[in-house]
């Protein structure tokens, strides 16, 4: 079994009397240290699975189950500390908070989670920022950097924590390629050397072909669903 199991899982959206099903009832396992990428055209249910997973929303129906704990049963306080301690989210608008500077904004996420000392936070966020290679950008602000960098400074943030999971949806969308490439390529990275798991949700071809396995979905369903060999 995986870290993340989930069955029958169903979305259905209701607009006035419309019903709009975003997902159809899937069937999904995911292991520990993936590189996942979930492709499909738009409205085929990508973002809103990832949201599933992150308990950002809520299935309709189905069962998910977190190593041995379903999820479903949980109440907000307790999805709020499966978030706050195993899931990280990393956006394609970068969501960094403009008034603080880059270590301020990779140190967020430890100051949520407590336990830490303010120096301890500072270090911690400090080698998180060398590993992205932006140890040299900790005191400037957001709008100092470019959008790369801004990237790169979220993915820090992400893995600050060290979270089990890391979801991310369309993180290269608003980046040109050759810096897009640059990201995809640290992310490959830090899975392998932090071991965390990464599911993406994208239309990025590029994404695609570095992932070691790849979900398509179409209309809510999993039409395919292809591991590949490292």
């Amino acid at each position: 079994m995986g870290i993340l199991s989930l069955s029958g899982i169903t979305k259905v959206y209701r607009k006035g009397e419309i019903e709009v099903r975003a997902l159809g009832g899937v069937d999904l396992e995911i292991e520990k240290e993936e590189f996942c990428a979930i492709v499909g055209p738009s409205g085929s249910g990508k973002t809103t699975l990832l949201n599933i997973i992150g308990c950002l929303d809520t299935p309709t129906a189905g069962t998910m189950r977190y190593r041995d704990k379903e999820l479903r049963a949980f109440g907000e306080k307790e999805l709020s500390t499966y978030r706050k301690e195993h899931v990280s989210f990393i956006f394609q608008s970068y969501n960094l908070i403009p008034v603080l500077t880059v270590a301020e904004n990779v140190e967020i996420p430890l100051s949520i989670a407590g336990g830490l000392s303010k120096p301890a936070m500072r270090k911690k966020a400090l080698e998180m920022l060398d590993a992205v290679g932006l140890a040299d950008k900790a005191n400037r602000f957001p709008r100092e950097l470019s959008g790369g960098q801004e990237q790169r400074v979220a993915i820090a943030r992400a893995l600050v924590k060290d979270p089990v999971v890391v979801l991310a949806d369309e993180p290269t969308a608003n980046l040109d390629s050759r810096t897009a490439e640059e990201v995809v390529t640290l992310m490959k990275a830090m899975n392998k050397r932090l071991r965390t798991t990464f599911i993406f949700s994208t239309h990025d071809r590029m994404i695609m072909d570095e992932a070691a396995r790849v979900v398509q979905l179409h209309d809510g369903m999993i039409a395919k669903d292809e591991r590949r060999t490292p």
